[in-house]
This record gives C-alpha cells, sequence and structure tokens, in this order.
C-alpha cells in the first residue's frame, strides 16, 4: 500500500481557508478585522507562523502561512478560537463562528507561492468587491505594494526578492504581476487529493512511515481523499480484519461505516480495530 503523506513538519507552507458557520458573515465590521489581526500577529508570535499573503472577505478569510515549528493545527485552533470567543461576546451571541475545521493545504513553496499570493489578494477584486486590489483595505497587496508598514509577522521581503532590485523596481513588478493574474485560473485547481500543490517530485518526497505522518487539522473530506476507498482496502489486504484496521487507521471512515461495508456488527468491527491498533 501507499505509504501516507506527512502534512505537519518544520517549514511546511499552507494556503489555509476559515469559513463562516452556514456561509454567515465572519466579520461584521473594522473593528472585527482588526481584532482577527491582532490576534493572527499574537499566533504567529507564539506559534512561530511566518505569513506571506492574506485577504479577509466578509464570510471567509485566506492565509499563505509557513510554520517554522511545524505546528498548524495547533496554532489555527488558538486563532480560530480566540477569535470565536471575542466574536461572540462582542456581538453577544452563542454557537460556532466557523463552519468545523480550516482547510489547509501544503503547498511547495517555490514553485507556488507567489501564484498563491497573487490569487489571494485578488479574491475581492474576483468577487466584485473593488476594481484593483489596492482598494481593498483587508489584504496585505498594499503592505507589498506600497508603501504601507507591514506588521512582523508579515514577510514582503521574501516575495519582493522573487522581482527584481531596488524595491521600488520590484514593488512596481509585483503590481504588474498581481493585474496579470485577473482573470486566469485559479493555481489551486492542480491540488493534489485537495490536500498538496506542487510537483510529483515534491509528493514523493512527503511520502514517509506512519509513525511520522501528523495528521492534526486535516478536515474529514481531505481524509477521505487521500486514503483508499473501502472497496481497495477489502481488495488489497489479505484478510477482512486488517483490512477494517488499516482503513480505521486512515482516519478517513467511521467504525460505522467500516462496519456496514463489510457486511459487520459494529461490536466486530471494533474488536478487529483493536486487536491490530
Amino acid at each position: 500500500m501507499t505509504r501516507p503523506l506527512r502534512l505537519e513538519y518544520p517549514g511546511a507552507l499552507y494556503h489555509v481557508t476559515s469559513r463562516g458557520d452556514r456561509k454567515a458573515p465572519i466579520f461584521r465590521d473594522d473593528t472585527d478585522r482588526a481584532m482577527w489581526l491582532q490576534t493572527l500577529g499574537e499566533v504567529c508570535g507564539q506559534f512561530q507562523f511566518v505569513v506571506y499573503a492574506f485577504c479577509q472577505m466578509g464570510n471567509h478569510y485566506h492565509l499563505l502561512v509557513e510554520t517554522l515549528d511545524g505546528k498548524l493545527a495547533r496554532g489555527m485552533r488558538q486563532l480560530n478560537g480566540i477569535y470565536s470567543q471575542y466574536f461572540n461576546r462582542r456581538h453577544e451571541l452563542v454557537g460556532h463562528v466557523f463552519q468545523g475545521r480550516y482547510n489547509a493545504i501544503l503547498v511547495e513553496k517555490h514553485s507556488y507561492l507567489c501564484e498563491l499570493a497573487r490569487y489571494i489578494v485578488l479574491n475581492p477584486v474576483r468577487a466584485h468587491l473593488v476594481r484593483s486590489p489596492e482598494e481593498w483595505a483587508w489584504s496585505s497587496y498594499n503592505h507589498t505594494y506600497t508603501e504601507l508598514p507591514a506588521p512582523s509577522w508579515l514577510d514582503v521581503q521574501w516575495l519582493l526578492s522573487k522581482f527584481s532590485s531596488p524595491h521600488h523596481h520590484a514593488r512596481e513588478s509585483y503590481r504588474k504581476f498581481v493585474l496579470a493574474g485577473v482573470g486566469l485560473a485559479s493555481p489551486l485547481k492542480d491540488t493534489y487529493r485537495q490536500l498538496i500543490l506542487g510537483s510529483e517530485q515534491f509528493i514523493k518526497q512527503l511520502q514517509l512511515p506512519a509513525e511520522v505522518l501528523n495528521i492534526n487539522g486535516v478536515s474529514k473530506v481531505q481524509r477521505s481523499s487521500l486514503a483508499l476507498s473501502l472497496k481497495a482496502y477489502q481488495q488489497q489486504l489479505p484478510d477482512r480484519d486488517t483490512a477494517m484496521a488499516e482503513a480505521y487507521r486512515s482516519h478517513a471512515y467511521t467504525l460505522s461505516e467500516i462496519a456496514r461495508h463489510f457486511g459487520v456488527s459494529l461490536t466486530t468491527a471494533s474488536r478487529a480495530v483493536k486487536k491490530r491498533l
């Protein structure tokens, strides 16, 4: 069987999105937006995150973030958790602010960072909220293109270094690069199994033994796309109990789903899994 993929490690780069529960707004005004940025800055300091691009929309946000310590899941729980508490308290609400887990796609830095940074800051243009990205105050675009000071957690220098020097030439080249992306297809269309954006070699390098796999923060939808189908587990493994255990180990299926597929009781499936895990 194919080895699983290592999804969290020091230096990993991710495109992260998180959406409001039932598509509800997660930012009601500029005060909310400022608080989210403040919370993001605190999380970046605590968990060694470096942000290359961000954009706050109405009911979701985008981040292009590198995890120097490989702790994406912990940092994202902190970000969404603290902001949710603030949002509910301020607006006198209860319940979930965000729709389940955030979505994270692991990205090959040197191949896709610039394209994704462009894609992120063009979100308000694609949504017809503004005509040009500099008109949107709540993204990283103006920090990168203009002299607007960037917060310490936002690395605009790496991005500008990919265009030209001195900086005023780099900024203009960056602006032209971003505007040239209007109307282009999303780079995310090349995402592998809803999880990874990179070359074949990059994906192969991520295939590691299961004991070093860290799937924290991976949504059930993403896990399902990575795992084999239940039919494949049944066909490729030597016996039924081993197949059920390996399917459960993938974290893509519940015991109920496994029991139903293999035509056994929940108790039988549970015993098979416990024996082999």
